[in-house]
């Protein structure tokens, strides 16, 4: 079971729209002077807030090879790209010369 702390605070808003964090609270978020968080809409006049992934390590890599052609091989097709690609001929994936 996860442990939570039921922490609640009031922050005051300035005249520029800004909040300032206390130091528990940015500690129970996980993040330092430079990171960053992510607030969403979760309900009218309710937001939630969690630390914005870091891009360092494994949850940086996931996503790094987007496929904006929306392109989804088989098996059969890899294999024939590789056949192909070893006979010198040109797959229909290969890109023009």
């Amino acid at each position: 079971m996860p442990y939570f702390i039921d922490m609640k605070s009031t922050l005051k808003i300035t005249a520029k729209g800004q909040v300032t964090f206390r130091k528990d609270l940015l500690k129970e978020l996980g993040v330092q002077p430079g990171d960053r968080i992510v607030v969403e809409t979760v309900a009218p006049g309710r937001l939630e807030m969690r630390a914005a992934k870091s891009g360092k390590g494994i949850s940086g890599f996931i996503g790094y090879f987007d496929n904006p052609d929306d392109i989804h091989l088989s098996i059969e097709d890899i294999n024939e790209v590789i056949a192909d690609s070893w006979a010198g001929g040109r797959g229909p994936w290969t890109p023009k010369r």
